[in-house]
């Protein structure tokens, strides 16, 4: 009986000092960055939960373990035989029984967790999402505005209907915790009610091409009052923008252009705009052009009719099927670039 009392109190020491040690290792509570939304709790909630319980269940296997080891270990020069165990009913009941009403509460607890991040709220405002390969796309339907940037107003639900282009990316910005995959073909919609202001980052988390890594937008959780404020500046700019490198820069924004092509002359998966019109463009046949109204249209309209040196042929960049009056206004637009 005392081995018993003291292995019960080793137990409970080492469960303690795992689930700290867990914690300060930022592993427990405090391994995911801060939480940002009302959806983040009950998961944080979850996950505390299931520390726990693992470092108690290490405790349980390691300490009865390391005690027999040290504690019921043959001595030197006992050759007697151990006692004979024939075996433990009640014990055998007990290890059966008590692990199945652990993993029946935390079923519960998990169901509780998800219906908490999936719930509805019919006031919710809907903002579209248009995911390809490398850029991210913010549409909202209600004001007809496009962003590259995800402007959230704080303690207001948004549910987000995203699409994708090309490949299967997935939704996921650490601090609302919740990740949804975005398949080619289907509408899938992402809850979320952000509690805290700042700036967070959406990211891909699905590999889904040679730029994966660099799949990234803003995303900005303010006040209602400063939300609606820059809703109100971009109606202003989009009417302002009836122009056509206006018009133009709008269709490169809600296609996503900016994912492979730079405005700054960084590198990116495709040839920078800055300064292209009008330059000798090399080509990977060696033979040089220049990049006027025809290269540029062949460029968008046949991707691969001729590929620019340095750059993946095969082209990466998939076929559109702009108007005749759309590819002009993009390439007012690229004119601007200088």
């Amino acid at each position: 009986m005392v081995h018993f009392v003291i292995v019960g109190i080793l137990v409970l020491v080492t469960a303690i000092l795992t689930y700290v040690g867990l914690d300060m290792a930022g592993i427990a509570r405090h391994m995911n960055p801060v939480s940002a939304s009302a959806q983040s709790v009950s998961i944080d909630w979850l996950w505390n939960w299931e520390v726990i319980t693992i470092s108690f269940l290490f405790a349980l296997i390691v300490v009865p373990m390391v005690y027999s080891l040290i504690v019921f270990r043959r001595k030197q020069g006992d050759n007697t035989d151990a006692e004979h165990v024939e075996g433990n009913t009640a014990l055998e009941i007990t290890w059966t029984v008590v692990p199945l009403f652990i993993v029946v509460i935390f079923a519960y607890m998990g169901a509780y967790s998800l219906g908490e991040t999936l719930r509805v709220d019919p006031n919710a405002t809907v903002i579209k999402v248009r995911a390809q390969q490398f850029s991210w796309t913010f549409e909202y339907p209600e004001y007809g505005i496009v962003s590259t940037e995800l402007h959230l107003p704080i303690d207001q639900q948004v549910v987000l209907k995203m699409e994708s282009t090309d490949v299967i990316h997935s939704f996921w910005v650490p601090e609302f915790r919740v990740k949804q995959d975005i398949v080619p073909g289907r509408v899938t919609e992402y809850r979320i009610t952000p509690i805290l202001e700042g700036n967070y980052k959406v990211r891909c988390s699905e590999l889904c091409g040679t730029s994966h890594a660099y799949m990234e937008a803003g995303v900005i959780v303010t006040t209602e009052a400063e939300y609606n404020a820059w809703i109100a500046e971009q109606v202003a700019i989009a009417a302002a923008s009836q122009t056509p490198e206006g018009q133009g820069q709008i269709l490169t924004v809600k296609n996503g252009c900016a994912g492979c092509h730079s405005l700054d002359g960084s590198a990116m998966t495709g040839p920078t705009w800055l300064g292209l019109y009008g330059s000798d463009v090399e080509l990977d046949n060696g033979s040089t052009v220049v990049a006027d109204d025809a290269f540029i249209k062949q460029s968008i309209l046949e991707p691969n009719a001729t590929i620019v040196s340095g750059f993946p042929s095969p082209s990466v960049m998939p076929p559109y099927t702009f108007t005749d009056e759309e590819v002009a206004n993009i390439i007012a637009y690229i004119k601007t670039l200088k």
